[in-house]
């Protein structure tokens, strides 16, 4: 597996390596041992999520606090998005800061984003299937959002030539500065 270093040294692209030939391809996803490996501590996964989204949705930019907090390991295995994780960890040096990938069906790229993070992606292809593991169960109490455009994150989102398909909790959600935080 390749390891790609993003400017948040926590947040991970992972490129596993895919076998090929004109029959198709295997790789392997997932190995724990490996994962633990490459992150430098033990990491246990408890649910799996899937979402398939039209071209022009975004969702996001989300996260879940403690003690709930979520690491997300990410990937496409149809279409593409443009992924990014967002540092809402307040006393770190990378505090506000995001990183983004493009993750597609063919790249086979996996986006490690560990908890004290928002995660959010945009489809970029018609259509995508958006895969996700968790290091903890979905608690609607400790869920909080920040808006996909706060200037003070500003994120440089793909221009698609329209305008983004959002859910009405991402457009109510709040800028950083008034958002839920982790400390």
């Amino acid at each position: 597996m390749n390891v790609i270093r993003t400017a948040i040294p926590d947040v991970l692209i992972l490129e596993p390596r895919v076998f090929g030939d004109a029959r198709g391809f295997f790789m392997e996803s997932y190995n724990q041992k490996v994962f633990n490996e490459v992150v430098g501590y033990e990491v246990n996964f408890v649910q799996d999520n899937h979402s398939r989204s039209a071209k022009g949705v975004l969702r996001g930019l989300h996260y879940q606090l403690p003690p709930h907090a979520q690491g997300k390991l990410v990937r496409v295995t149809a279409g593409s998005v443009f992924d990014v994780a967002v540092d809402l960890r307040s006393s770190g040096p990378t505090f506000g800061q995001w990183v983004g990938v493009e993750l597609t069906g063919e790249n086979h790229r996996q986006f490690w984003i560990p908890p004290g993070f928002a995660h959010g992606f945009v489809v970029t292809s018609d259509s995508a299937d958006f895969l996700y593991k968790t290091t903890d169960l979905y608690a609607p109490d400790c869920e909080g959002a920040v808006r996909w455009d706060d200037p003070a994150i500003g994120i440089t989102w793909p221009d698609l030539g329209m305008a983004p398909l959002l859910s009405g909790k991402d457009v109510a959600a709040p800028v950083l500065a008034h958002a839920r935080r982790f400390d």
